[in-house]
């Protein structure tokens, strides 16, 4: 009986335990308030060349101030809901970079390659906003039947 209940220890110990900044996924990096997709990024690409010992490493980074890291220290992410709104937004965002990416290498003029560039963007941005909507909708919902 006493295994059993300090292995269950253990496990909850893992589960509330700090991120590991080191290794965590972009969407694990993404669950700490203050983080979204362009942060998470910067993160990933710092640790290819640099080793990150504790959140004071991220300094070096442009964006992460004090509340940030703070945040990072303190262990503190964002609510479920919100986690998956960021996710949302993050799937459209690297699927628009990767579109661009294409048009870039692609053979059409400059002006063909702008109006297809400008094309993807706007479909973003209303996609974006079309999570952003149906997110604020159900919050709304949600505290309308508290």
């Amino acid at each position: 009986m006493k295994k059993l209940v300090l292995l269950f220890m253990l496990c909850v110990s893992f589960m509330f335990g700090a991120i590991n900044l080191q290794t965590a996924s972009k969407e694990e990096l993404m669950s700490i308030k203050g983080i979204g997709p362009k942060k998470a990024d910067q993160i990933m690409k710092y640790r290819k060349t640099n080793k990150i010992n504790s959140a004071d490493d991220l300094k070096s980074i442009k964006g992460f101030g004090p509340g940030v890291i703070g945040n990072i220290k303190k262990n503190k992410t964002v609510s479920k809901v919100k986690q998956k709104q960021k996710n949302q937004r993050s799937k459209v965002e690297d699927k628009r970079k990767s579109k661009i990416d294409k048009v870039k290498k692609s053979n059409l003029s400059k002006e063909e390659k702008k109006a297809r560039k400008q094309k993807i963007n706007k479909k973003a941005k209303e996609k974006k906003q079309k999570i952003d909507k149906k997110f604020k909708e159900k919050k709304a919902k949600k505290e309308a039947t508290k």
